[in-house]
Order: structure tokens, then C-alpha cells, then sequence
């Protein structure tokens, strides 16, 4: 995907959000670490522009949630969490850059609940690859690419990277 590409598919993701919560005076969005909370930032800056509402925008670090904390590292390093905004009766959604197996997802999911009970939770995801090990779904996709276990989807935000891309490419070895 081209950065044109990327934004087109941002601001379609944008509208679907709007119509499926009935406008967005409950939202509440949150980014998954690292390149979910750009993302997140742009849909809220999205909507705001469009609903004329603020949108309060969070960031989710799930680094001690992981199932493979034991393969991270002896002393993961934690970001705090920058959820500045009571999630209690909200309507979150939830952002990432791409679905995969589904436990980036489930960790989030636990994350999110030890800072309160949101009313509904939604996850957006810009790319869906399938190959699912949870049973977990996207409410909002951007774009599913269908991939093989050695290929890799990489997201470049300009935020983060500088370049503003989506790449489909095979893993070495």
C-alpha cells in the first residue's frame, strides 16, 4: 500500500466507525504500542474533524500481558500506559496495525480490562492476514492480505518510520 493508499483506507475505517456507533459521542479509541497508537491518533483526529467532537485518544503498552513474556527477555522494557480518559460505559476501539494470530489482541483485551469495563469494545486493524491462533476478529478492516507462515507484513508510518508504506515480504531462512 502507498501512503495515498494507507490514507484513503484510514478515512473509509474512519466512517465506518462513525455509522456503526451512531456518531462518536461515546468513543473512546486506544492504541495498541507501537505502531497502533499512530494510527489510533489519526483515526481520532479523523473523526474530531468530521463529528466536530473530540475524541479521547489512549495508549495501550501489553508487553506484560504477552503469553511469550518468557521469550521476550529477562527485563522487558514496559511503556507506561496513556489512558488518560475513564473507559468504564465507553465504547472503545481498539487499533493496531495487523490481525496475525490473534494474541497481540488477547493481551490488549487483558490490558484494557485492568484499567476499567469498557461499555463494547471493537478492534480496527489497518491489515488483516489471517492465520489465526485465537478466536478473534476485527470489527473494522482496512485490508485483509491473504499471506503464507513465511511472509511478513510491514507497516511504515511516518510517524515512527519516517516512510509511509505497507510491504508484503518473505521471511529469511
Amino acid at each position: 500500500m502507498s501512503a495515498s493508499e494507507i490514507e484513503r483506507t484510514l478515512v473509509r475505517l474512519v466512517h465506518e466507525i462513525i455509522e456503526k456507533n451512531d456518531g462518536a459521542a461515546e468513543l473512546g479509541i486506544v492504541g495498541i504500542r507501537r505502531r497502533g497508537v499512530p494510527l489510533g491518533r489519526r483515526l481520532g483526529e479523523m473523526i474530531e474533524r468530521i463529528e466536530k467532537i473530540q475524541v479521547p485518544v489512549g495508549t495501550l503498552d501489553i508487553t506484560l500481558y504477552r503469553d511469550d513474556l518468557s521469550t521476550v527477555g529477562p527485563k522487558p522494557v514496559v511503556q507506561p500506559n496513556e489512558i488518560e480518559f475513564p473507559i468504564t460505559g465507553k465504547k472503545i476501539v481498539l487499533v493496531d496495525d495487523v490481525l496475525y494470530t490473534g494474541r497481540t489482541c488477547r493481551a490488549a483485551l487483558d490490558a484494557l480490562f485492568s484499567q476499567g469495563r469498557p461499555k463494547l469494545v471493537q478492534l480496527c486493524v489497518l491489515i488483516d492476514r489471517g492465520h489465526r491462533e485465537l478466536p478473534i476478529e476485527a470489527t473494522f478492516i482496512g485490508r485483509k492480505v491473504q499471506t503464507t507462515e513465511r511472509e511478513i507484513i510491514e507497516v511504515k508510518l511516518r510517524e515512527l518510520d519516517n516512510t509511509e508504506k505497507v510491504l508484503l515480504v518473505e521471511r529469511l531462512g
